[in-house]
């Protein structure tokens, strides 16, 4: 299978730049029941059924990008992970950019902390900083919008780049399906009869790793970290037996439970999904319009075709959609 069967052509100004309101982004929906369906993400308490189980990632992505200086030369951090094997919690993995300006040795100094470069090994540097750098973040740190958003972050970012329903901090990118859903809309889903259950899954640099193999199987996917709890797969479990749909909101939801294969406990993922994956979980899926040759668009038409996600774009695009995190949204019903 190769890469460049899942390119597209998208227009510059497609690219969302900053969020509609909760609730209010266009929703194209591919079923059973005939052509594309044009709607709001709005109505999904009438395109959902009672007895389905909407499953949400509670992760909460934290201010990841720090700015500091080596001498008189500014220097960017972008935190990828809290290594675990210093006593005091004081690693972390991150990308630092100027690269060239981050030899082994370098210390690079924040207002009141600063951190010294232990290792490299590839394009990720392993940080060791002054104390642990977790009670500095909500001052120093900025949300770690993604390149295509060609603007620095705002304040208003910090609210909207982040679910109503995100608990538990470790991502470094939103789950962005899960921005559109406000607790209006989160109780009208609920008073229709539709299940709502949680898992975990803290996102990584690696979601949004650019695929540069010419062939897809040659791709390697990050490892990310995720817990199921016994609450929800007791909801999938029960949700199975009543003939109910599990409704992944978003492809981490999806990778989180295809991994786990709904059962209960935690782990590291490092599920690459593509065309031919059977799905043993996962009957819908509520997602965002996704980057060329990226391997969560790949994950998509492994759910419902790759011709047909591809047709379903060329008509999103024609119909002025907005892409990526900030952009609108599918739903879609695993393909038979």
């Amino acid at each position: 299978m190769l890469t460049r069967d899942f390119d597209y052509e998208l227009p510059e100004e497609r690219i969302a730049q900053e969020p509609a309101p909760r609730g209010e982004s266009r929703l194209l929906v591919l079923d059973a029941e005939g052509p594309q369906r044009h709607c709001r993400v709005r109505d999904l308490p009438g395109l959902l059924r009672p007895g389905d189980l909407l499953v949400l990632n509670d992760t909460r992505v934290i201010p990841a990008r720090l700015y500091g200086l080596r001498g008189e030369g500014k220097m960017e951090v972008l935190l990828v992970e809290k290594l675990g094997d210093h006593p005091e919690g004081r690693d972390w993995e991150a990308l630092v950019r100027p690269g060239r300006r981050a030899r082994p040795g370098t210390e690079i100094v924040f207002e009141g902390l600063s951190c010294e470069v232990v290792d490299k090994r590839d394009d990720r540097y392993r940080l060791r900083f002054s104390e642990p750098v977790e009670p500095h973040l909500d001052r120093l740190g900025h949300i770690p919008l993604p390149p295509y958003i060609h603007r620095p972050d705002e304040s208003a970012d910090r609210d909207r780049y982040q679910t109503v329903f995100a608990r538990t901090p470790g991502a470094i990118a939103a789950p962005t399906a899960g921005l559109h859903f406000s607790e209006r809309l989160l109780e009208e889903i609920a008073a229709a009869g539709i299940g709502i259950a949680r898992v975990t899954l803290h996102v990584g640099i690696g979601t949004f790793k650019p695929v540069s193999a010419e062939r897809v199987e040659d791709h390697r996917m990050d490892r990310e970290r995720y817990e199921v709890g016994e609450e929800t797969a007791e909801a999938i479990r029960r949700t199975r037996e009543s003939g109910g749909r599990i409704v992944a909101v978003g492809t981490t939801v999806v990778r989180t439970l295809e991994s786990s294969g709904g059962a209960a406990g935690s782990g590291s993922t490092e599920l690459f999904i593509t065309p031919g994956f059977r799905f043993r979980v996962v009957d819908v899926l509520l997602t965002n319009f996704h980057l060329p040759r990226s391997t969560l668009l790949m994950l998509v038409s492994a759910f419902a075709g790759r011709e047909c996600v591809l047709a379903a774009y060329e008509e999103a695009i024609r119909e002025g959609y907005r892409f990526y995190s900030y952009g609108d949204a599918m739903l879609v019903t695993l393909k038979a």
